[in-house]
């Protein structure tokens, strides 16, 4: 499973609040992706530019990947305390990144945003 299959997922979950609509179908994802069914936490952080706009992070691993990643995208994107929810405009602009707190040591993958700056 690629790093940009992760990075989607949690962009979808942002997605599905924004457009009040459900974007993931989480049995298909987990037939598809068996890895998704184990406990791993998670760290999502939102950027615009270089500035956080947005953070969550999982201090177990209760849930499963899948889960963790839409949890925490949520999260971060709506209910940080340090900032207002993330608006559309905003989100169109923002880079996730995502964190992955495995054995071997966290591993980190981060996306670009959908508009660029002008």
């Amino acid at each position: 499973m690629s790093q940009s299959v992760l990075l989607t997922i949690a962009r979808h979950s942002i997605e599905e609040v924004l457009r009040a609509e459900k974007m993931i179908d989480r049995a298909e994802l987990l037939d598809q992706y068996p890895v998704l069914g184990e406990h791993i936490a998670t760290q999502i952080n939102l950027y615009l530019g270089n500035d956080i706009r947005g953070s969550a992070k999982s201090v177990s691993t209760s849930r499963s990947l899948l889960d963790d990643i839409i949890h925490n995208a949520k999260i971060a994107a709506f209910q940080d305390e340090n900032f207002s929810p993330l608006v559309t405009s905003e989100y169109l602009r923002t880079s996730v990144e995502l964190i992955l707190f495995s054995a071997d040591g966290p591993l980190s993958h981060k996306d670009t945003p959908i508009l660029k700056e002008s």
